[in-house]
């Protein structure tokens, strides 16, 4: 627990294999407490930055895997994402799209 209050990753569904933090000030080696719908938790050790609001993964992800948040697919693990790691557009290719392009606008022409 710190000053500002505890630093809480929240992990909704079983499938989950990454969390959202609920906490500011995550910097590398932080401590969060991974808390489930059960009320299990477990303490995950940070790497990198993550902002309030973003992804961690709860469990070594592949590249390839399929990464899931409230039980859903979200998207491709575009490299190996450590336990710990912050999870976003630099290591997940997602289902709906990067948000940090502009949408490419298709433009068909009848022949």
């Amino acid at each position: 627990m710190t000053m500002d209050g505890p630093r809480i990753a929240l992990k909704v569904n079983d499938r989950d294999n990454v969390a959202t933090i609920f906490a500011n000030g995550i910097h590398n080696g932080s401590e969060v407490e991974l808390r489930d719908k059960k009320g299990f938790v477990e303490t995950l050790t940070v790497h990198g930055e993550i902002p309030y609001g973003h992804k961690i993964a709860v469990r070594d992800i592949k590249l390839g895997e399929l990464i899931f948040k409230y039980g859903e697919e979200i998207g491709i693990a575009t490299q190996n994402i450590r336990k710990g790691d912050h999870v976003h557009i630099q290591n997940l290719d997602s289902l709906r799209g990067r948000g940090d392009l502009p949408k490419r606008e298709e433009n068909y022409h009848g022949v």
